[in-house]
Order: C-alpha cells, then sequence, then structure tokens
C-alpha cells in the first residue's frame, strides 16, 4: 500500500507518515510459467475516493530489456512477462507511480527491488581443451606440475559456481596409473609417486573432471579437460665410449685431417647441453698436436690434426680420452667407467722436401769481383733420415744471371762481375733463389735464398750537376751558379768533391771563376764585368773522395742574357741569348701577326658563310643542285637484238597520215587537246631564295590543271588484236556485278581523271 498522508489539529493527535516499503521480490531464473506471472500488488488508500492509474518505470519496464515486467493500471499488480536469466542480469530496480486519471501524482514513488534467484543451469567450462606442462624426470613426490581451472557461470556463492577437480584417467600407466593427482579445490596438479624417467616415458597424457554443486556427481554438471605432461630431460646418464680403444693414422705434416673417429652412446634427450658430448685428451698429446671435434649430428669426436707430426721424431701417439657432456649431471649421478678411451694414432712416414739450414743466407763481397770467383756453399739438408736419398741443386732466380750452382755440392761461383750499382741491387743486397730436389718417390724439391751484401769501391767518378743555367751578362753580387755533383757510389767514395776548371782553353779561367761553398756545392759566376749574351759550354773537372779519387770533365751550358733589376732574364734578352739577332726577332713577329690575321679572316668567312646557309631556304643545297647539267654515262644499249622497235609511236604526231598508211599492227591514236595552252609561270632571272617554294606550288598546280600536257585525256584506239592467241575467246565473260555502279567518286580524283567522270559518272553535263 502506498502510504498516507493526513495531519490532525496542532492541538489534538496527529497521524504521522508511513514510509511503506515494499521487500525484495525473489524470482527463480528459468521459470516455466505461465506467463504473466503475478510478482506483487500494489495500491494506494486512496483509491476508494477516486480512480488511480499504476504504472512502473526502469530497465525491464520501459528502459532495454523493455517488457521484461507489466503492471495492471487499475488493479496495480505487477506481472513478469518472460523467464529470467541471472547469467544476463541477476536483479532489477522499478519505481512504481501512481497518478489519478488527470495524469496528477497522488503518490510519492516506491522502489522495487526484483533479485533473479539463481538455478544450477551452466556447466563449468576450461578456458582450454587442451593443456600443457612439464616436470623434470627424477622428480620427487609432491613436486608442482601445472595448474588448471574451469570457470562457472553460475552463483560463485552458491553450490552452483562451486567447483571441485578430479583426474579421471593417466595415460601411460608406467610406472603406476596414479602418478599425479590434484588439488580438488585450486587446480593443481603434482606428483605423487617417484619413478619420473624421460627415457622410459617422455609424456603423460591426464584426463582431469570438473564439476560444480561442490563436486557433487549426482546433482553437479561436470566438464572435462586434458593435461599433456611432458617429462624434461635431466642429465642423469654420462656419455659413454663404444670401446675402450680406438685407432688410426695420419701422414706426416699434414694438418686439419681426422685421423679417428670416436663413437659415444648418450640416453639422454638427443641434441640436448644433457646429450652434447664434450671431448679431452688428457694425456699423450703435451705438444698439442690433435684436437678433438665433436659432430654435432652424430656426436662423434674427430681427432684432428692441428699442428704437423714429424715421423722422424713420433712414429705413433697414445692418447688418453675422456667424454663428458655440455651439462654437468645430475645430483647423485655418477660418472661411467667408459666415459675414457685409450686412442693410437701411427704417423706415415712421407717424402719431406730438403730444406736449407740458413734460409736466407746472407754473405758480404765487395763489388767488382771478377767471374769464376767462389762465393759460397749454398747447401740442403733431408729430413727423411731413414731413407737414403741424394739431393740436386739448380738456380731458381737469378735477375742479373751473375752466379752459377754446383748441382751436386751446392757451391756458388760467379760468371759475371758483381756491380753494386746495378739496377738488380737493393739497398746494396743483390738476392738469388736457389732449388733443392731429392730423388724420392715422389721428388720433393725446397727453395733457399742467397744475400749477397755489396761492399762498395770507389769505380764511378762524379758528374756534374745542372747541366744547363744561365747568368747575367754583367756582374753583380747575386750573379752565379751553384753546381754540385752526383755520384752512384756511397760513402766513403762520394763527397766532399773538388771542384776545378781546366787550363784548357785559356778562355775558360780567363772568363769564369769557381769558389767552394761547402763540400758537396760549389759556385760558378763571371770574372769579367761584362760578357757578350749567348750560350756557352763551361767545362768543369769534379773530383770524388774515394781512394783513390776518381774525376771527371763534365760541360755546362750557360745561357749568358741581358738581366732585369731583379736580376732576372728578360725575354728579349733570353731570345737573343739563344743566337737570334734584332732582325730575326722582327721577322719572327711579323710572321706571328701575319698568321693571327689569316686565321681571324678565316673564322669571319665562315660565319658569314653559316649565316648565309641558314637564311636561304632552298629545297637541296646549291652545291647539290643537278639541274642544268649534262650527265654522261658510258651505256651502249644490250646489242643488236632489241634494236627492233618503232620510236614514232612515242613521238606526239602532227597529223594522222603515216599512221593510217601503215600495215596492220598496233596503231595508236593520241589526240592533243586542240585549245590554248596553260601559262606556267615565269622564274625571274634571279629569283628570291624565298621564292623558290612558292615557284615550285604554282608550278604544280598549273601542270595539274593543264589538259595539253601529255599523257592526253583522250580516247586512243588499239584496233590490232593479234592472231593465234592460246589465251581463246574471251566474249563468253560476263560481269559478276549486277545494278549501276556509282563512278561519282571519280570526280575526286583530280583533273586528269575528268574525262572518265564525264562519261561514267554522269556529271554535270547530264
Amino acid at each position: 500500500m502506498f502510504p498516507r498522508q493526513q495531519e490532525i489539529s496542532s492541538k489534538g493527535l496527529r497521524r504521522q507518515k508511513r514510509d511503506w516499503v515494499i521487500p525484495p521480490v525473489n524470482v527463480p531464473e528459468n521459470s516455466r510459467g505461465p506467463f504473466p506471472q503475478m510478482l506483487v500488488s500494489i495500491r494506494s488508500d486512496q483509491d476508494r475516493n477516486i480512480s488511480i492509474r499504476y504504472s512502473i518505470t526502469g530497465v525491464g519496464a520501459d528502459q532495454p530489456p523493455n517488457e521484461v515486467f507489466s503492471i495492471d493500471p487499475v488493479a496495480g499488480k505487477m506481472f513478469v512477462t518472460k523467464p529470467l536469466d541471472r547469467e544476463r542480469r541477476s536483479s532489477y530496480h522499478l519505481r512504481a507511480h501512481a497518478v489519478n486519471m488527470n495524469g496528477e501524482r497522488v503518490e510519492s514513488p516506491i522502489d522495487l527491488y526484483i533479485y533473479v534467484i539463481d538455478m544450477n543451469d551452466n556447466r563449468p567450462e576450461f578456458k582450454n581443451q587442451v593443456y600443457n606442462g612439464s616436470v623434470d624426470e627424477g622428480s620427487k613426490p609432491g613436486t608442482f606440475v601445472m595448474h588448471l581451472a574451469a570457470f562457472d557461470h553460475d552463483d560463485n556463492t552458491t553450490a552452483n559456481g562451486m567447483v571441485r577437480y578430479r583426474i579421471l584417467s593417466q595415460t601411460p600407466h608406467s610406472p603406476i596409473p596414479n602418478m599425479f593427482t590434484i588439488n580438488s579445490e585450486t587446480g593443481d596438479i603434482v606428483t605423487v609417486a617417484a619413478g619420473l624417467d624421460r627415457e622410459k616415458v617422455s609424456q603423460y597424457s591426464i584426463i582431469v573432471q570438473a564439476t560444480d554443486m561442490e563436486g557433487n556427481l549426482n546433482f553437479g554438471l561436470s566438464n572435462t579437460a586434458t593435461a599433456i605432461i611432458s617429462v624434461t630431460d635431466i642429465n642423469d646418464n654420462p656419455p659413454e665410449l663404444t670401446s675402450r680403444t680406438f685407432s688410426g693414422e695420419v701422414p706426416e705434416n699434414r694438418v686439419n685431417v681426422a685421423v679417428a673417429n670416436l663413437t659415444v652412446i648418450d640416453r639422454d634427450q638427443p641434441r640436448s647441453p644433457n646429450w652434447n658430448a664434450v671431448y679431452r685428451i688428457i694425456s699423450g698429446d703435451p705438444i698439442g698436436h690433435f684436437t678433438i671435434i665433436t659432430d654435432p649430428h652424430t656426436n662423434d669426436g674427430m681427432v684432428t690434426v692441428v699442428n704437423p707430426v714429424d715421423f722422424e721424431q713420433n712414429r705413433a701417439f697414445m692418447l688418453t680420452v675422456v667424454v663428458n657432456n655440455q651439462a654437468p649431471l645430475a645430483s647423485g649421478i655418477q660418472s661411467s667407467l667408459q666415459s675414457t678411451s685409450g686412442v693410437t694414432i701411427s704417423v706415415v712416414d712421407v717424402n719431406e722436401p730438403p730444406f736449407f739450414p740458413t734460409n736466407p743466407k746472407s754473405i758480404r763481397f765487395e763489388e767488382g769481383v771478377p767471374a769464376g770467383t767462389s762465393l759460397t756453399t749454398f747447401s740442403a739438408s733431408d729430413p727423411d733420415r731413414f731413407m737414403q736419398q741424394s739431393i740436386r741443386y739448380s738456380k731458381l732466380a737469378d735477375p742479373a744471371e751473375w752466379l752459377s750452382i754446383n748441382t751436386t755440392n751446392g757451391q756458388i761461383v760467379t760468371t759475371a762481375t758483381l756491380d753494386r750499382e746495378s739496377i738488380y741491387v737493393k739497398n746494396n743486397i743483390y738476392e738469388a733463389t736457389f732449388l733443392a730436389v731429392d730423388n724420392g718417390s715422389p721428388m720433393a724439391s725446397g727453395t733457399g735464398t742467397l744475400q749477397i751484401n755489396l761492399i762498395d769501391v770507389n769505380d764511378n767518378a762524379p758528374s756534374l750537376l745542372p747541366r744547363e743555367s744561365q747568368i747575367c751578362e754583367r756582374i753583380n753580387r747575386n750573379t752565379g751558379i751553384n753546381i754540385t755533383a752526383a755520384d752512384s757510389d756511397t760513402d766513403p767514395n762520394v763527397g766532399p768533391f773538388v771542384f776545378e776548371l781546366p787550363t784548357f782553353p785559356t778562355s775558360v779561367r780567363r772568363n769564369w771563376t769557381v769558389s767552394r761553398l761547402n763540400g758537396d756545392y760549389a759556385r760558378l759566376s763571371l770574372r769579367i764585368q761584362y760578357l757578350e749574351p749567348g750560350v756557352y759550354e763551361v767545362p768543369v773537372i769534379v773530383s770524388d773522395s774515394g781512394n783513390p779519387p776518381l774525376s771527371n770533365r763534365s760541360i755546362i751550358k750557360v745561357k749568358v742574357c741581358p738581366c732585369d733589376e731583379n736580376g732576372d732574364c728578360t725575354l728579349v734578352g733570353a731570345v737573343a741569348a739563344a743566337g737570334l739577332g734584332t732582325g730575326a726577332i722582327i721577322a719572327i713577329l711579323i710572321c706571328i701577326i701575319i698568321l693571327l690575321s689569316m686565321v681571324l679572316v678565316f673564322v669571319v668567312w665562315m660565319k658569314r658563310r653559316e649565316k648565309e646557309r641558314q637564311t636561304k631556304q632552298l629545297l637541296i643545297d646549291p652545291e647539290d643542285d643537278v639541274r642544268d647539267n649534262i650527265l654522261k654515262y658510258d651505256e651502249e644499249g644490250g646489242g643488236e637484238e632489241d634494236q627492233d622497235y618503232d620510236l614514232s609511236q612515242l613521238q606526239q604526231p602532227d597529223s594522222l597520215e603515216h599512221i593510217i598508211s601503215k600495215p596492220q599492227g598496233v596503231r595508236r591514236v593520241d589526240e592533243r587537246p586542240i585549245i590554248p595552252e596553260s601559262q606556267y609561270p615565269i622564274r625571274p632571272a634571279i629569283p628570291h631564295p624565298g621564292d623558290i617554294g612558292d615557284f615550285i606550288n604554282e608550278g604544280l598546280r598549273a601542270a595539274d590543271n593543264d589538259p595539253t600536257a601529255p599523257p592526253y585525256d583522250s580516247l586512243l584506239v588499239f584496233d590490232y588484236e593479234g592472231s593465234g592467241s592460246t589465251a581463246g575467246s574471251v566474249s563468253s565473260l560476263n560481269s559478276s556485278s549486277t545494278g549501276d555502279q556509282d563512278y561519282d567518286y571519280l570526280n575526286d580524283w583530280g583533273p586528269r581523271f575528268k574525262k572518265l567522270a564525264d562519261m561514267y559518272g554522269g556529271g554535270e553535263d547530264d
């Protein structure tokens, strides 16, 4: 009932306002009806006096989802119109209203709360149908493996949503059927027994059941999922070599070759750190000739030579090898006795090349040693001590061809004079290479280098530098030429040098003088105040400091020329010094001016000619124009057999008499129209280049419209058909076309087809 509001006099009793709260209405979900089903009745105590209309608002009434609840507007009874689903909406909040017939509110709205009562209508659901987990082999009981969880959409505060787990089956059953258990409330799977061995069982499949109603199998709903548990490998199996001894052989002096193959067995997971083998040589190879490389696919160990072995030093190796895994063994696992084996490596003797004990070998000799001088014995040794072999020698490289070697004992003898200044000597050292070959099978050879350090002797005289220079014609303080010398020898057979002028001819010392600057330089200068310009060859004697010293008379060409204030030769002075007089210089300048003028005139002429070509718009170049030219060709025709023809047929007849009087044969009547001839444009005597195109176009139009120009538009009569034709008569041939044909298009073909157009086209005359 809506509360009634009535007040009494303040002096008497006062009736307080009653707040009537309707208790929540519980409605079970998935009700089967019948619908509409009444839930509650709402009444106002004023409906005795006036007519009341009731309504409800809120979600489920006038808000989506609409029309879930309804109310009788007169009686005030509220109904539910369809089954409710708690999983979609668990409660509704509505408000009830009471108004009179005018729509005026007569009561304050009251709240209605409707709660949907949960029913067990949803099974537990796993997120995945298959779960994957893992556990190490050898794990102790109680080891956590994995977690499974199922979700029930029913109310988890009631038994409808309380899920419990249990294991239905385990595959395989080894070593026992119940290797795992599951916490019924949390879904955690743990081990309950020992004995997990990956090498025996690598994977388990477990069916897990989830049931609501707290696991009550009689009333609860169930669902299942599969848990795949992989047993992960631990290193509980040490590697074991398949044999106690292994053997192999290796040729001496060979590297990077596999000489023995070690095989191993490991029951752990292949290609994992628990399976991968690591081999070590613990004895028998102190120098480190061998190493063992693991094959990643087969796990075999390949004994490989990394440093060459020598048969003469070791004929065999006894190696002790131990094998382990990359990962350490699991706790409590001991190494196997079969993890260690012996490896015997036999060394095979091969023919080794001879070698030179001292290579390269250095010796010292003075240059200039004559041919036939014995320098040294360059012999090789054979490392094969157990083979009786001989060695022969030969020359491999001798750039200057100065040496020879004895083929049996290796004695080096000169065949030419040794010269330190030769281009084949680098830094005073001459190198030659020799070859030593034994007579083994197969033959082997070795090379050796002989270095001859050549000691310098004073066998080269110095030469003057520079060979040419210039000097001013008058003496001043800066006048002079600095001269030096070049010597191919080395200390002490070079400087200091001595420079002096010869006594003959006497003009040399009269005009020139040499003054010493230092041990390597001197200055050549004029002795007299003025020397006539020109080129002078001044002899200078240069001596080195060798024992005994060597001298050389050298010539330096000196240009004497007039100089400017800076002491530099002027251009005219340089030319004059070259021996040219004033007249010769003027003649040369005039020739240069004439040559430049000719070049300028030629350039101007070429530019003008190019300009005329651009302005003259001819169809062809005037040089290529062949008009008004007679071309003669020495052609005599095809002989006598092609002379039997009548040239009159090609000529325009003046009358028809000679045609009528001709014997039977081809007769042609080609009539020339008797009308005034057309007037062609007259080309001016000196046409302007721009009028050529217009002249040609006007002549073309006149020729196209000239009926008197051959060939004439007249009827040609041919009254001779020949005799004895093998083609037969063609009178039986008829035209396959029927009807009239339109020949009006002949009018579009120009004046040359005007006659045909008039005859067949039906022109204007028709």
